[in-house]
């Protein structure tokens, strides 16, 4: 049976895909008996840590750890000099292979010069925490300062310092899509131009756990094995292996519980790759728990992108072409394909919209700040808040309504599969009800007739953003098997940190089997329990993973059914199979008779214990979500006081495997995205010393700065996969804002206000309106 007929049976008590099941790793967390890496204790733990820059540029003249190793219970020291003199790279692997220049990577220690405020210039290890902080403190570093490169807009200067010799001009990676001959034809007859400058403003991940590690060291074996908070422990045994110069073999990675991840997690640094090298060293586990402040100088941040951009149109609104220059901040090193990302973001620039000439030059610039890297989006955000701040601006400018100028350029439904002017192939889509619900949602057509100004003196607005989502990239690994007595174990290469695997991957397995949840288990996590995976990042594990998973026990239960009709002596096809049973004429076996059958020591030839499956899924093409995100703010023109009262989010992510999962996803990513729109900014003084520094100087949003978020869908199955699902984990970060930055606007219009950068606080909003006055 296929996935789509198995999954579409609506008659047996057991079903569950579609339907609000609760989560059931959920029960673990709320009653704190989950088991994070810190949490774990091995026998002879020594605590790692670092002494970082406090400097942005400077060349290290001398490192003095001799007062560090005098102190009771210290028990090593480490330099880039220790580090060197080992079998190890000591630098953690960057894909250099669209960059313009090869460029070292991060070492896991300085290497005679600091790049950026907090790099950790030595390694500590003590007996515990305290010892090793004030270790710390004891060890005498001598810097020679030097000129720091700072604002990525002025970075390629030709007077500007380098942060890399062999990069004179800070540039390490210039991207073009589209075409620009066809774009300045597509400018050269429009009617009307509009342009913005535009910044995505610099964030820093914020998950609940910081990065942690600990890592142990078999001298017998010559194997490590390395518990830490990762997305992707396939990944990052890789990535481990290549900065340790060892086989990936050499290697065992397991994330335990993990606390959030927000793509800080799927990528490498200097913490673990240290604490593994270190327990090799000394011959005994190492541990290293960052701190929060640790987290936000070197824990790589995100977006930090600088826009010059225009869009072209015709007298009557149609969008001509449209044009985008990007300066995007690299960070002091690239980390992995980061100094390469910057390049990919140009792919969504069409949006929901038939744009026929669009062009995008990108260039990656390095400054002597903290690296950057994916954070939740990973270039969607950037590429869907130009577009839509580009079309609100030229509908204002026109005098057009912002709907009906979206509403006349969206692709047309018929018109799938499709390809943008940027070389992207939408796969799907139907835009206009989507657009249609959100706009009912926030009741537009009222807010329009009510006007701006209210009897209560604030100016209301009203913010709209149409946006797709690319998801479901890449390959991902699945092994299906029973356990003697019918127990459906399920491993798989992603890893769930808040996603809720655990229980839309049962949820399918159940499905396919007729078996109740409580029958399947999942597995993540393991280099050792799972097959080699992709991991969990680009809102990619219901296309890929949970297609694996469905591909796998749709193979099991046909395997079962052939030792099935073996032992009842007639053919497959005949067999009906009804909730764990399957039956021809007066007989019947179950599946748990066989699934102990085929372990037993005379189970007939190519019948594999537990009917064990394995298989690598990559769906055909990429799946494209979209959807239509609508604000209503209030705001006191005296105060600048900003009031979101209402949020409608309108998304479509094909077949919904669990409502209220999908739903969390989009209430979480929201609520990132207005932190961004309204409070967060990484800031570094003159410097370059990260003044953000700690959650007391960076605005993350609280509980009572998000509103209640109203959730509504569509549904348009994905053709690419046999499930017909989309990702939906960064729908929220994507959407969120340009829709309240265009309420914001939309608010401010009346007195002549075109644009306003984020965060848009109170105190922007007010200093705004004070300048336009």
């Amino acid at each position: 049976m296929s996935s789509a007929a198995a999954l579409e049976r609506r008659d047996v008590d057991n079903e569950h895909v579609g339907r609000r099941v609760e989560r059931r790793e959920d029960d673990a967390y709320l009653r704190a008996s989950a088991t994070y890496t810190d949490d774990i204790r091995h026998d002879g733990t020594v605590q790692l840590a670092f002494v970082r820059s406090s400097h942005a540029h400077a060349t290290v003249d001398e490192i003095d750890v001799g007062p560090a190793l005098a102190i009771d219970g210290v028990v090593a020291a480490y330099t880039w000099a220790d580090i060197a003199d080992s079998p190890s790279p000591g630098v953690l692997p960057i894909r250099t292979g669209s960059l313009e220049r090869n460029v070292p990577g991060h070492p896991v220690l300085a290497i005679d010069r600091v790049r950026y405020h907090g790099q950790p210039v030595a390694a500590v290890v003590a007996t515990g925490p305290y010892i090793a902080a004030d270790a710390v403190d004891a060890v005498s570093v001598t810097y020679t300062p030097k000129t720091p490169v700072l604002d990525p807009v002025t970075a390629p200067d030709e007077d500007a310092p380098n942060v890399h010799d062999g990069v004179p001009d800070n540039v390490i990676a210039r991207t073009g899509r589209g075409d620009p001959t066809a774009t300045d034809r597509a400018f050269d007859c429009a009617d009307h131009v509009t342009s913005i400058t535009l910044e995505n403003n610099r964030l820093i991940p914020n998950a609940l756990e910081p990065r942690v590690a600990q890592a142990r060291y078999d001298t017998v074996r010559d194997r490590f094995t390395v518990e830490l908070a990762s997305q992707s422990v396939h990944g990052h045994r890789r990535k481990l292996a290549e900065t340790l110069g060892v086989p990936s073999r050499k290697l065992r990675v397991i994330a335990p519980s993990v606390g959030g991840g927000f793509g800080h997690k799927g990528h490498h640094h200097p913490g673990e790759a240290m604490a593994a090298w270190a327990a090799r060293d000394l011959g005994r586990p190492v541990k290293w728990t960052a701190t929060r402040r640790e987290n936000y100088l070197e824990g790589a941040h995100g977006r930090d992108h600088h826009t010059e951009a225009a869009i072209a149109l015709a007298a009557d609104g149609r969008i001509r072409g449209l044009r985008v220059d990007t300066i995007a901040n690299v960070g002091a090193y690239g980390l992995g394909g980061s100094a390469a990302m910057s390049g990919w973001y140009g792919s969504l620039l069409s949006s929901e919209y038939a744009i026929p000439a669009i062009h995008c030059a990108t260039r990656g610039v390095f400054t002597n700040t903290c690296p950057i890297h994916s954070y939740r989006g990973a270039g969607r955000p950037e590429a869907i808040y130009v577009t839509e701040r580009l079309v609100d601006a030229a509908a204002h400018e026109l005098g057009f309504d912002p709907v009906t100028i979206r509403r006349h350029n969206l692709i047309p439904s018929d018109a799938f599969p499709y390809e943008t002017a940027i070389g992207t192939t939408y796969d799907s889509g139907n835009y206009e009800p989507a657009l249609d619900r959100a706009l009912d949602g926030i009741e537009y057509d009222r807010l329009r007739e009510a006007g701006r100004n209210r009897a209560d003196g604030r100016l209301r607005g009203v913010g709209v953003a149409c946006y797709t989502e690319s998801t479901g990239g890449g390959h991902e690994s699945a092994v299906v098997r029973l356990e003697p007595d019918g127990h459906v174990d399920v491993a798989v290469g992603t890893h769930s940190h808040g996603q809720g695997h655990e229980t839309t991957y049962a949820q399918l397995v159940a499905d396919v089997m007729e078996r109740p949840l409580a029958n399947v288990s999942v597995n993540e996590g393991d280099t050792t329990a799972t097959p080699t995976g992709t991991g969990t990042f680009g809102s990619r594990s219901a296309v890929v993973g949970g297609n694996a998973v469905v591909s796998c026990a749709e193979t099991v239960l046909d395997d079962a059914r052939s030792l099935a009709a073996d032992i009842l002596g007639v053919d497959a096809v005949t067999l009906s199979y009804r909730e764990g049973h399957f039956a021809a004429d007066d007989e019947s076996i179950s599946l748990a008779d066989l699934a102990a059958r085929s372990y037993a020591w005379n189970a007939p030839d190519g019948v594999e214990p537990g009917f064990r499956t394995a298989t690598s899924y990559a769906p055909d093409g990429t799946a494209y979500t979209f959807g239509t995100h609508a604000v209503e703010v209030a705001i006191e023109p005296d105060t600048g006081a900003l009031d979101i009262v209402r949020y409608v989010a309108v998304d479509d992510c094909g077949r919904r495997i669990n409502p209220t999962l999908v739903e969390g996803q989009v209430h979480g990513g929201v609520a990132q995205g207005l932190g961004q729109a309204r409070s967060e900014r990484t800031v570094y003084d003159e410097s370059g010393r990260l003044a953000t520094d700690r959650m007391l100087a960076y605005a993350l949003p609280r509980s009572i700065d998000v509103p209640r978020i109203e959730t509504e869908h569509t549904v348009t199955p994905a053709p690419g996969n046999e499930l017909g699902v989309k990702g939906i984990g960064e729908a929220g970060t994507i959407a969120a804002p340009p829709a309240l930055v265009n309420a914001v606007v939309d608010a401010l219009a009346d007195r002549g206000v075109r644009h306003v950068d984020m965060p848009v606080t109170d105190e922007c909003i007010h200093q705004t309106i004070q300048s336009s006055d």
